[in-house]
C-alpha cells in the first residue's frame, strides 16, 4: 500500500473524516483517486474511512497527506507519521438501508450492521440521511423498533451502575410547561430506587 507522511492541517470539519491530498499527486494518478473519493487511512493496525479532498494551495505537498481534527484525533497517529492509503472495502450495510428505503424489513443483525458502520464513521452525512428518512418514510413495525434499539444498545457506549436495577424517566421533549421530569425523578428516588437523570437545561 502506498505510504505518505501525516499532516494535521487544523481544519475544523466538526465531525467528519476529510483527508487533503495535493491536486494531481502521484498516488491520485497511480490509485485513481479523486476530489470526495473514499479512502481507508492506515496506521499501526488501525484505520479510518475519509472522504478525499484535494488542495492546490500549498496545504500539503506531494508525499504528504493532511487530516481534519476528527480524523487525526480518530486516526491515532503522531505528526509526520507514515499512513498508508487504500480503497475501502464496499459498505454492504447499505443495501440493508436500500431494502428499507423499497418498503422491505429489516431484522436485528442487519441494524447491527448498520449502526456498526455509523459509530464506526463509515456513513456520510448523505448516507445517514437516507437511513434517517427509510425509517420515517418506511414506518418501523415493532420488532423493527425493538431490533434498533438493541443495536443501539450493542454499538453505544454503556455505563455500568453496578446495580441490579437501575430506573430511567425518559421524555421525548417537544410539550412546552411539561415539567414531569421534576415531579417523578424525585418521587422514585424518595423510595431509595437508583434514577440517575441529567437534563439539557
Amino acid at each position: 500500500m502506498p505510504e505518505l507522511i501525516l499532516r494535521q492541517v487544523g481544519i475544523d470539519t466538526y465531525q467528519e473524516n476529510i483527508a487533503y491530498l495535493p491536486m494531481g499527486c502521484d498516488i491520485c494518478r497511480s490509485q485513481g483517486f479523486g476530489a470526495l473519493s473514499k479512502i481507508e487511512v492506515h496506521y499501526g493496525g488501525r484505520s479510518i474511512l475519509a472522504t478525499l479532498n484535494m488542495t492546490e494551495n500549498g496545504l500539503v505537498t506531494g508525499g504528504e497527506i493532511g487530516l481534519s481534527h476528527a480524523a487525526f484525533r480518530r486516526l491515532g497517529a503522531p505528526e509526520g507519521a507514515r499512513v498508508s492509503l487504500s480503497h475501502p472495502n464496499p459498505l454492504l450495510s447499505f443495501d440493508f438501508v436500500r431494502h428499507k428505503l423499497e418498503g422491505g424489513h429489516l431484522d436485528k443483525s442487519q441494524f447491527l450492521a448498520i449502526l456498526s458502520d455509523i459509530v464506526s464513521y463509515r456513513y456520510s452525512n448523505i448516507e445517514l440521511t437516507a437511513f434517517v428518512i427509510a425509517c420515517y418514510q418506511q414506518t418501523l413495525t415493532e420488532p423493527e423498533i425493538g431490533y434498533l434499539t438493541e443495536a443501539m444498545i450493542e454499538t453505544g457506549e454503556r455505563i455500568d451502575w453496578g446495580l441490579p436495577l437501575v430506573l430511567d424517566k425518559h421524555c421525548i421533549g417537544g410539550i412546552p410547561g411539561n415539567r414531569t421530569t421534576m415531579i417523578v425523578v424525585p418521587i422514585v428516588a424518595a423510595f431509595g430506587l437508583p434514577i440517575p437523570k441529567t437534563s439539557s437545561r
